[in-house]
């Protein structure tokens, strides 16, 4: 029987908790010091993109008095607002403990994180010209008396909230003797805007062995008397506050404008979404407090959340190294693709077999040395790629550029919707258009979320193709800390396929029929359905069946409700989920055959494979999509079989990896405590034993 009285974990709830785990990270004393100081950057950074999105969505549920129960898994939305709330002010106070705990343990190092009040005179006279040469010409600071209308606060940004206390004057008034003159003090509010432009942390000069670091935010408290010099005062205080506003695009329906325009429109709108969290120094003073509340129109309590001095700290992220080598993780140089050589002709290779990189255990120079090569040869006639982000310096983009040059058609998918990446995005799209490359905005109502390249090359007088089919973006940059699998491939049968997927985004009504590829939103779920239902069939009649499925999230009820269909039966699952994971594992009479994972570590867990037993030959396959309902139904994704003896062997081989993780992998369960999985076996850190596998298969 069933023992729980909910089928689903709420999506939102389930993601605070996959924060949760990053914030482990951070608290994880086996974890080197400034890496930990760097998952209490992408613990903050991850939170501010939930406030922009998740948290927007639900409070806009929740003002159009709409209960939301299905989208939000039966939870009304007020009361996950309130759910919310909660979870993050616990967990930010953890991450303060934590923080204060990490720059303790620094100290040991001989590293001093310090603060405006333990600045030594000579650090007094480096801060001073620091500033003035650096600081003070980059400083937007605002009188709030002055003007009627309270600023637009810039989404990203963090302010000081300043009080400052004027010296007392003489009050004017008729009963005045020369007994009694009243003095007052006028209290004057003003927001400084901590520039962007600026280093967070400045790294002062040494004092033998000793390091120190200052963050800006202290610097410029350091510098208050500097900044307020034409007022006669008799005392400063600086407190921090910040503001989130919703992210959501609105875009117009002008038929006059390009879609460009009006994305670009819809992120400059952006800036003035409506606000959804107001975080602020909990040592504020209540006048200034109310003041800022008053001024800003703020008057939603479930948007207060109370935090510490310091606020955007996902700007830890980018903690200087110093270079302290011994408090990072130690370095892992990307590995050669075994038989890929680095030299000669990439065509060549893949059309003996196909090759699959894993990233960044693999270096990702390869997918750039295709596309090179490609631009460079004079058979190749078409080029076809997806894009979703692009690195900032883009040798993907450029290698693009350099095909159209030479003489190539360049047919390139940019899904300018790419949330947070817009605006990058549509500069990329304008350089390339006024380099002649083709561009094609994707379908409306979809995001277009497939990574896929095809290539045609005339051979012989006839086309044969090359390409790739990717589980994550071709980003020089992520690639580095994302792992993500990269198959290819000359097969003639799925690149036609690729290449279908491309007719459809010039001719959205035609919708292609596939034999190899699963393309969403057309195929997924029937798909999906089809071989799990397989798996049920053999679990029924007493032969192999087993599931096993690595992806960022899973949240589709359906597909869930299926998966629990196939424990029922008897089909043994094992799922790697990252993130978001809205099904409950190991329910009696539910889903006792269901174990799941999540895995947090030095790298970002980023591909989606599907495994399925099929009585002893198994279907695997790679994929752009996760199991969430938006992949399925409401993006263009790509999901691609593995049919290479060897690379699906490599696959179920380091899915196992994963899998038999039991130092960073944490098992999901109802109780949502992000318990350590922990077992007598010898320990494996599975991102660290990946890297081995590939090592050993080098010398093999």
């Amino acid at each position: 029987m069933q023992h729980t009285k909910n089928k689903y974990i709420n999506r939102e709830i389930s993601w605070l908790q996959f924060n949760g785990r990053v914030l482990q990270e951070a608290a994880d004393e086996t974890v080197p010091l400034i890496e930990r100081l760097r998952f209490i950057g992408i613990f903050s950074n991850n939170l501010d993109e939930f406030f922009k999105v998740r948290y927007a969505t639900v409070k806009r549920i929740a003002q159009a008095g709409k209960g939301g129960r299905s989208v939000l898994g039966g939870t009304k939305a007020k009361d996950l607002l309130e759910q919310i709330t909660k979870i993050v002010i616990k967990q930010q106070t953890e991450s303060l403990r934590i923080l204060n705990e990490v720059q303790k343990t620094l100290e040991t190092e001989n590293i001093f994180v310090i603060n405006e009040q333990k600045v030594s005179p000579s650090q007094s006279t480096y801060i001073e010209k620091y500033f003035l040469e650096k600081v003070s010409p980059a400083l937007v600071t605002i009188i709030l008396d002055d003007i009627d209308e309270m600023p637009s606060l810039k989404d990203k940004a963090a302010y000081l909230a300043i009080r400052m206390v004027l010296k007392e004057q003489t009050k004017n008034t008729k009963k005045v003797t020369r007994f009694f003159k009243p003095k007052i003090n006028k209290v004057k509010y003003a927001l400084i805007e901590i520039p962007k432009t600026i280093d967070r942390f400045v790294v002062l000069p040494s004092e033998g062995e000793k390091q120190f670091i200052i963050i800006l935010d202290d610097l410029i408290r350091h510098s208050l008397g500097n900044i307020f010099s034409i007022f006669e005062y008799e005392s400063l205080s600086a407190h921090m506050i910040k503001i989130t506003r919703d992210a959501e695009l609105d875009i117009d329906n002008d038929l006059t404008k390009s879609f460009i325009q009006k994305i670009s429109s819809s992120v400059k709108g952006r800036k003035s979404g409506e606000p959804v969290r107001f975080v602020y120094d909990k040592t504020i003073e209540k006048d200034t407090f109310e003041y800022l509340l008053q001024k800003m129109g703020i008057d939603d309590i479930d948007s207060l959340i109370p935090g510490g001095r310091y606020h955007n700290r996902k700007d830890y992220m980018s903690f200087p190294s110093l270079g302290r080598e011994d408090l990072l993780y130690k370095s892992y140089p990307p590995l050669p693709i075994k038989g890929l050589s680095r030299e000669g002709s990439i065509f060549e290779k893949i059309a003996q077999k196909d090759y699959l990189q894993y990233a960044p255990y693999h270096t990702f120079a390869y997918v750039v040395r295709f596309l090179r090569e490609a631009a460079l040869d004079p058979k190749v006639e078409n080029i076809k790629i997806t894009v979703y982000r692009l690195a900032k310096i883009s040798h993907v983009a450029s290698s693009l550029v350099n095909a159209v040059k030479n003489g190539k058609k360049v047919t390139v998918q940019i899904e300018l919707q790419a949330r947070f990446d817009e605006a990058a995005n549509i500069k990329y799209a304008e350089q390339m258009q006024s380099e002649g490359v083709n561009l094609i905005f994707g379908v409306q109502g979809l995001k277009v979320h497939s990574k896929t390249c095809v290539i045609e090359r005339k051979e012989e007088g006839k086309i044969v193709r090359y390409g790739f089919v990717s589980t994550g973006n071709v980003n020089e940059s992520t690639a580095k800390i994302y792992t993500d699998y990269t198959l290819f491939t000359s097969d003639q049968n799925i690149l036609k396929e690729v290449s279908k997927v491309f007719d459809f985004f010039e001719t959205n009504y035609k919708v292609a029929k596939y034999k190899h590829l699963i393309v969403s939103p057309h195929y997924t779920r029937n798909s999906l359905n089809k071989l799990i239902n397989v798996e049920i069939k053999n679990a029924q009649e007493g032969k192999e069946a087993y599931i096993k499925i690595k992806v960022n999230s899973l949240s589709d009820y359906k597909i869930i409700d299926k998966l629990y269909d196939a424990s029922r039966a008897g089909v043994k699952i094992q799922l790697i989920v990252r993130g978001i994971c809205c099904l409950i594992p190991g329910v009696p009479g539910m889903s006792e055959n269901i174990e799941a994972i999540s895995i947090v570590d030095k790298f970002l867990e980023h591909p989606r494979m599907f495994i399925f037993g099929n009585n002893g030959d198994p279907k695997i396959y790679i994929s752009s999509a996760d199991w969430m309902t938006r992949n399925i139904d409401k993006r263009v994704e790509v999901t691609c079989p593995i049919y290479d003896e060897d690379l699906k062997k490599e696959l179920l081989d380091t899915f196992n990896i994963g899998w038999s993780d039991n130092v960073k992998a944490r098992v999901f369960s109802e109780k949502q405590d992000n318990a350590y999985r922990k077992n007598q076996l010898i320990k494996v850190r599975s991102q660290f034993a990946t890297y081995d596998y590939y090592l050993e298969k080098m010398s093999n």
